[in-house]
């Protein structure tokens, strides 16, 4: 059995195993995308929205996100032309949102031919307050971006731990806002009601709301298959389309199987899925609902980039314990902060084990315990337990699985 680890895979073997795959579509061999721009979703086409003459920031994501950007600005910026919007007058903006700065190397991966094209990294320090949401969350947003005149969102449709799903005016917030935004929208997951797979959390209706109270134009957003193929796409309105988006996630890749198992084996899917602990942790996320109380979770993630946020490791630093960790979270919200009591949390109800190119100390620190492979976990887990069952899940960031026999 392999699975996917960093740009490669890591094989091992069981028997008896259920492996846990979506609902994958093949690609049709349509243009999704272009088919999305000519039927918008209660909205006007977007050659009809820009006019010559018109500022546009298009709002991409970053090196963490596997989104097909270069296959979306070509449409993208076709429509635009057809408006009579000039080259030089469109801006791609990165939507880092608390993420690190890209390397030109990063940049150029993700934009191709569009790399010549100009294009600027968000700025938390260059925001602009245009209002509050009805949640007191201050919508302060890329200076860059807040000065144009048409802002067009673009991103990947999948579950979101938190949000309930990526995409929509998630490019605008967290992608383009100030920490301070950022803080306050991401403090409302302490709700219980703010999980993977609903629309109706606060999270998500806070980012929804600072999106129509800043004015998002137009939205151009994918669903893109375990292979890396563009499966469906939708354009126009940012909570309308984003909803038609959703419905074809959740047909996808929400997976149910009969009984909890005692032992999941996932990945997140492999780079840039697994690039840090930070974005790996959404696998487990994925996956908790499947395993009984008191099982075991086998994540194999690369996290060549480590920890992947500055107050996560810091957390991780200062709580030495996982009680600890819990309890600071109590205390006060703190984005990064957050993902280290998440982790805690998980690790007092199930044995957790990373296969990684950690180092074993940074593991222990992460509440996680280390395993030089996917075997070893396997073997030592079923030494205590013969008849375990196992679940596995190759690519967990995008598959929610849930039990039917809880």
């Amino acid at each position: 059995m392999k699975i996917p680890y960093g740009k490669s895979s890591l094989e091992f073997s069981i028997d008896g195993a259920e492996v846990v795959h979506p609902h994958d579509h093949l690609s049709s061999g349509k243009d999704e995308i272009r088919e999305a721009l000519s039927a918008p979703i209660s909205s006007e086409p977007l050659f009809r929205i820009a006019k010559p003459g018109n500022k546009v920031s298009i709002i991409v994501s970053d090196a963490t996100r596997a989104s097909p950007t270069q296959a979306m600005l070509r449409p993208l910026t076709e429509e635009l032309k057809k408006g009579g919007v000039a080259l030089h007058d469109i801006t791609i903006v990165f939507g880092l949102g608390l993420h690190r700065r890209q390397t030109e190397d990063e940049k150029r991966a993700i934009l191709g031919e569009f790399y010549a094209m100009q294009h600027v990294e968000h700025n938390l320090a260059d925001c602009v307050h245009v209002g509050t949401t009805s949640r007191g969350t201050p919508v302060e947003v890329f200076r860059r971006v807040a000065d144009s005149d048409v802002v067009v969102c673009t991103g990947d449709i999948e579950f979101h731990y938190y949000a309930g799903y990526t995409g929509g005016a998630k490019a605008l917030l967290p992608g383009v806002c100030s920490k301070k935004t950022i803080d306050m929208n991401h403090s409302l997951m302490l709700d219980p009601n703010s999980t993977i797979g609903r629309l109706d959390g606060p999270v998500r209706k806070d980012i929804d709301e600072a999106g129509s109270i800043f004015g998002i134009d137009f939205i151009l957003n994918t669903v893109i298959n375990s292979g890396g193929e563009v499966v469906g796409a939708v354009a126009g309105n940012p909570v309308e389309a984003h909803r038609a988006g959703a419905k074809i996630v959740d047909h996808m890749y929400r997976v149910s199987i009969e009984e909890p198992a005692d032992v999941a084996v996932v990945s997140p899917g492999g780079y840039p899925k697994d690039i840090d602990i930070y974005q790996s942790h959404k696998a487990i996320e994925n996956v908790r609902l499947a395993v009984k109380d008191g099982g075991a979770i086998i994540l194999a993630a690369e996290c060549k980039e480590g920890y992947g946020n500055r107050v996560f490791a810091s957390w991780l630093d200062q709580c030495t314990t996982r009680e600890a960790a819990v309890e600071k979270f109590r205390s006060g919200f703190e984005m990064g902060g957050h993902k280290a009591a998440l982790l805690a949390g998980l690790a007092k109800k199930f044995e957790m084990y990373l296969v990684s190119s950690l180092p074993e100390d940074m593991v222990r620190r992460a509440y996680l315990r280390p395993a030089k492979s996917i075997q070893q976990a396997l073997d030592e887990i079923k030494g205590r337990k013969s008849n375990a069952r196992v679940v596995i899940v190759p690519n967990a960031s995008y598959t929610l699985v849930d039990a039917g026999k809880r």
